[in-house]
């Protein structure tokens, strides 16, 4: 069995720190403050391996720009790559700072693709299109605000405004990047904040096109996210969708995972809350 093989490679996934200097909130038992030593914790584990990166699945912080001083310079620790994507928390912010969140994380773009070992990584910002992420008064405000209502009428179970959508722009950029690691001989891992399938009360607006799009394609082999804190897994084509949990989440429990990509199969190595799964591909 190929898993018990060297891996061609591995990265590090955590989801959802939600990072802020403020009070838990118990009933929804997410303990802000305490992300900072869970992500501490995790680094601490990441650097004892050989990882190609490690990359933190959006809502980095809870709110506030200044959360970003405290919690950045845990990273400062790891001494793999930093990568980050953009969640709906990010841009609890003041409204003068919403263009500078992606800088503020080092990111090249608020959505980026990138190769390693023969695969592609398309990382995307499933806020591009919402109701709080751009800036005030931009056209995108407005179709966030129609697509929501539009799901609101329809009773939709993702019809929330912390949800969001690509652009047609990015939809078809999607689509480009797709075509053009088949071209390349790459498999493709898509990430994003948001899940897109299973269908959920935390699915991105526009999941049904996502997923058709990844579904139908042989050589996109998983799609990677955060947003809903409870975790989740589905199938769709020759695709495999998972919803990391949230580290946020519980006073002391933490939750991550090491992504161990072989020659047929992806492990997921899962630490605290997180799950272990064997995705074949």
């Amino acid at each position: 069995m190929s898993s018990s093989a060297v891996p061609l490679f591995r990265f590090g996934i955590i989801a959802d720190p939600q990072y802020a200097a403020v009070a838990p909130h118990a009933a929804m038992d997410r303990y802000y403050a305490n992300s900072l030593t869970k992500v501490a914790e995790a680094i601490e584990v990441f650097n004892g391996e050989e990882l190609s990166f490690v990359m933190t699945l959006g809502d980095i912080i809870d709110r506030s720009f200044s959360s970003f001083d405290d919690i950045l310079p845990v990273y400062g620790k790891l001494r793999h790559e930093a990568l980050f994507l953009l969640g709906n928390h990010d841009f609890s912010v003041s409204a003068g700072h919403l263009s500078e969140v992606a800088t503020r994380l080092g990111m090249p773009a608020p959505y980026y693709s990138f190769s390693r070992h023969g695969w592609r990584f398309i990382v995307l910002d499933g806020n591009e299109v919402s109701t709080f992420a751009p800036p005030e008064n931009h056209p995108h405000r407005a179709l966030a605000a129609r697509m929501l209502a539009e799901l609101q009428a329809k009773e939709a179970a993702n019809a929330h405004r912390w949800n969001g959508a690509l652009s047609d722009a990015q939809f078809a950029w999607l689509g480009d990047e797709v075509a053009n690691a088949a071209a390349a001989g790459e498999k493709v891992i898509v990430m994003n904040h948001y899940p897109v399938y299973p269908p959920g009360a935390h699915g991105m607006w526009d999941s049904e096109r996502v997923v058709a799009l990844l579904a139908s394609q042989a050589h996109v082999v998983a799609y990677l996210n955060g947003h809903d804190h409870v975790g989740n897994y589905g199938k769709a084509g020759a695709c495999h969708f998972v919803n990391f949990k949230g580290v946020v989440d519980t006073e002391k429990e933490n939750a991550f995972a090491l992504v161990e990509v072989h020659a047929d199969c992806i492990e997921i190595r899962g630490f605290g809350r997180e799950e272990s799964r064997r995705l074949d591909y």
